[in-house]
């Protein structure tokens, strides 16, 4: 819990790595993810590192497992699942993984080589059999031709000239030629265009559709063609006919002369492509068992190959000594992770068999060290939400274990609903249950992997809707009679104050909590289920959820403003207590926590007898800050000259608010008490610089501010400034003084919500679900199947998705803004740990995995 209020307590520490045993070190620490690598050669270009060349052949090897993995997913093979997480290979091993990859990769590209070359023949010889099928009725060796059926609307004289077909050619003696071919269908007009425009009429298209769909051996996609025929008459019309074939990426193919070359060509092709289909066949059989084998270690490999390449990474950050023997790095580690960082050294020198061992050498600092909060699968996603916001200070509070509490609750206040809040935790519930399942975790669509990693939010969120739906006393827009209503209607009639005419004759009547046996007392848990049948139930939860926002808004800024001593109290600035805590929770109390007060004091000493003389709450606060009270009756005796008390008070906190710090601080650096070079290290006798670095480290380990270690330095010759100070005040203090105002005043905001999801709920159950159970008719349980049907449809993706969206960014807001800036930062650096099981991968990324 420690960790997760403030984080680890961090250090700088110095390994070193004999050079024999660097790698094996390496290893240990990165299935650990103990520390975080800092890059010693930071002047040095990524390609003049000392492990350039091992790089270069992961990436190689990288090149070629994603060459593998788009084979077998093209094949549709899955790979095995479980989790595997094998060790990374040593040095010596990595040329036998190289030759088996690539051995792999040549004997995969032959067979896949192969495979494409047997289906383009195949194509082209389908081609070619639906070429001589549809082109035999094309050509007529008699006299009786059709007439061309298109006609071009820019040739209006070829209507006039007489058509020359093959018959009249040949009475010519033309020397007649023939082409022969497939195009796609898309191109087939724009084809026949420039056919007749380039040869003047002096050649003759046939074209006829293919009824089966071919595949287009670029894409792989079916694709219609068409089969044309093509006369022309001459040699020179021949060559501009197979230009225009050419530019259009026509398929020709030789056309036969007589009909028995035409037999003889068909049943060739008939056999040559049962043959094919059977050498295809016993090729991709081959193909699958060559994928079948390659995918049992693909898994394998791309771990291995990519743990490799981390190490390499991190051992080109590192630095040599002088002789050129041991590896120097340094590395950010927590303080509690030093014994096991040293295990993992040495059982690192134990596997290479080194006679000189690696060890670890903490190191003193004045860098500010990066944050780290240790988080489990149920903190983390709250963690994650305050992050979003900014990574805390090192050692400052961290808000994510009271936001666990807090986020979900007033995510609640807004989604207040029995059944929506049911039906959200079940969904939570369920994705927890499966929460191990590698289909839901790995999947590609980024709207659920957001649901998925916030399933515990979402869990949360839904037990406290729940609990809210019951005060609430609201599920579904409807109420829930458990424990029965504490107002009785009977007693009306006993005390002759209604009589029968009355209901006769008024569409509403009022109960009176003043007759005795009315109101019996209060409805055990929430809201009492009669409001639900009252008309002015509007009004009433109008008030109590306004009323109820400020109280939980001035309650969640109070505690924001109280958890703020413990950063003043841990780095030692004890001087923040009174110059701006203080006065920071005096402004705010004096004013909305009085607010409170009185909400608390009319609900408790205004009974039902004399409620309507029940002065304004509103109109009692308005006339504090003008500071009179003519014609109002007060709230309790005294209240006026309480009221000017609390506002003086409130008043004289924003100077010193505004001045108190600046003036100590400017007191404490040009006065009689000149702090020393670090709290008071001036004034110790040391015989050494590392004596004072030393003290310095220990003082580190006991909770001093980092940012007061990294200006100590500049302290000592820099001059306070304290006109920077002061500007640096007055806007924290304008922004607080106001934001007390605007943030109380947002947190408005809860009720606002908590009234519209209400109030579309019951639209919903009114124009939907009612007119459904309305129907008397033997048709109406017919009808209510559908109507059941929309209900569930509008309620899931209004109620649950937008409105549950709505509700959550609103809660957001509230934590980031009206909470988190009353002591958090959120100007830090979050703690990378070298760890192989964080190490991203782009086979997954491209879905590959």
């Amino acid at each position: 819990m420690c960790s997760l209020l403030r984080g680890e307590e961090m250090c700088l520490a110095q390994l070193f790595l004999q050079s024999g045993s660097a790698y094996d070190c390496v290893v240990e620490l990165g299935e650990l993810g103990l520390v975080e690598f800092r890059d010693l050669n930071p002047s040095v270009n990524a390609f003049q590192r000392k492990h350039v060349n091992e790089i270069k052949k992961c990436e190689e090897m990288e090149r070629i497992l994603g060459y593998l993995l788009r084979e077998v997913k093209k094949a549709d093979i899955s790979l095995p699942e479980g989790d595997v997480n094998p060790v990374a290979p040593l040095p010596k091993h990595v040329m036998a993984i190289m030759e088996q990859l690539q051995r792999l990769e040549v004997e995969l590209g032959e067979v896949t080589r192969n495979k494409e070359k047997l289906q383009r023949n195949l194509l082209e010889l389908t081609e070619y059999t639906h070429m001589l099928r549809i082109s035999r009725s094309f050509v007529q060796k008699t006299s009786e031709q059709e007439p061309l059926q298109v006609q071009y609307e820019e040739f209006p004289f070829l209507e006039k000239d007489t058509l020359m077909d093959y018959s009249s050619m040949q009475r010519l003696g033309a020397k007649l030629g023939f082409i022969s071919g497939l195009i796609k269908r898309t191109k087939i007009e724009a084809f026949e265009r420039m056919l007749w425009r380039v040869c003047k009429g002096y050649t003759i298209l046939s074209h006829a559709e293919v009824e089966e769909y071919l595949e287009d051996p670029d894409t792989g996609e079916p694709s219609r063609s068409v089969v044309f025929l093509i006369s022309y008459w001459g040699d020179q019309i021949g060559q501009k006919v197979k230009k225009i074939c050419d530019c259009y990426h026509c398929h020709l193919y030789p056309y036969p002369s007589t009909n028995e070359e035409r037999n003889d060509v068909v049943e060739g092709l008939r056999t040559r492509i049962q043959d094919l289909h059977t050498v295809l066949h016993r090729t991709e059989d081959y193909l699958k068992q060559v994928l079948m084998k390659a995918s049992e270690s693909v898994y394998t490999w791309v771990i291995q190959v990519k743990k490799m390449k981390a190490i390499y990474y991190i051992l080109n950050l590192c630095s040599f000594d002088v002789t050129n023997k041991c590896l120097i790095a340094e590395v950010w580690c927590p303080v509690n992770d030093i014994p096991t960082l040293r295990r993992a050294l040495e059982e690192g020198s134990r596997k290479s068999g080194a006679t000189v061992p690696s060890f670890v050498n903490r190191i003193p600092t004045n860098d500010t060290p990066p944050t780290q909060i240790r988080t489990n699968k149920f903190t983390s996603g709250f963690q994650n939400i305050v992050d979003a916001y900014g990574v805390g200070n090192y050692r400052e509070v961290n808000p994510a274990p009271f936001t666990i509490i807090t986020f979900p609750f007033l995510f609640a206040v807004m989604f207040g609903d029995l059944g929506h809040g049911l039906i959200m935790a079940l969904f939570a519930f369920w994705m927890v249950l499966y929460e191990n399942n590698r289909k839901l975790k790995n999947t590609r669509n980024e709207i659920w992997n957001t649901f998925f990693e916030g399933r515990y939010i979402i869990l949360m969120m839904g037990l406290f809707s729940i609990y809210t739906g019951l005060i609430y006393n609201d599920c579904f827009s409807k109420s829930l009679n458990i424990f029965g209503s504490g107002w009785n209607v009977s007693a009306m009639f006993r005390a002759e104050v209604w009589k029968n005419a009355d209901i006769s004759g008024n569409r509403f009547l009022t109960l009176d909590p003043n007759v005795t046996g009315v109101f019996t007392g209060p409805y055990p848990l929430g809201i009492d289920p009669i409001w639900n049948l009252a008309s002015n139930r509007l009004t009433f939860l109008n008030s109590y959820k306004m009323k109820m926002s400020v109280i939980l808004g001035v309650i969640h800024m109070s505690f924001g403003v109280i958890l703020s001593t413990y950063n003043h109290l841990h780095f030692r600035k004890k001087h923040n207590l009174y110059l701006v805590f203080l006065p920071e929770l005096l402004f705010l109390l004096c004013l909305f926590g009085y607010l409170v007060f009185m909400i608390f004091y009319k609900w408790l000493v205004f009974t039902a007898k004399d409620s309507r003389e029940a002065p304004s709450i509103l109109i009692h606060f308005i006339n504090m800050f003008l500071m009179q009270s003519d014609g109002v009756q007060p709230l309790y005796p005294g209240q006026t000259g309480l009221q000017v008390f609390l506002v003086v008070v409130a008043v004289l906190s924003v100077p010193v608010l505004l001045l108190g710090k600046p003036v100590y601080l400017y007191w404490l650096h040009n006065g009689n008490h000149r702090p020393g070079l670090y709290r008071g290290y001036e004034r110790v006798r040391r015989n050494s610089e590392e004596e004072l670095y030393l003290m310095r480290a220990h003082d580190m380990e006991e909770g001093a501010s980092h940012s007061d270690l990294s200006s100590s330095g500049e302290r000592q010759t820099d001059e306070f400034d304290f006109a920077d100070e002061f500007l640096h005040q007055a806007i924290h203090t304008i922004e607080y003084c106001l934001g007390c105002v605007s943030n109380t005043a947002s947190y408005l905001r809860l009720w606002a919500l908590s009234l519209a999801h209400a109030q579309l709920s019951e639209v919903l159950w009114t124009m939907v679900m009612r007119v459904g159970l309305r129907m008397d008719t033997s048709l109406g349980v017919l009808f209510l199947v559908p109507v059941f049907g929309l209900f569930a449809v509008l309620t899931v993706s209004i109620l649950l998705v937008m409105e549950g969206l709505s509700a959550f960014l609103h809660a957001l807001r509230l934590h980031w803004v009206e909470f988190q800036n009353k002591f958090y930062s959120g100007t830090g650096v979050k703690f990378s740990p070298f760890s192989f099981s964080l190490l991203p991968s782009s086979f997954e990324q491209y879905g590959l995995l």
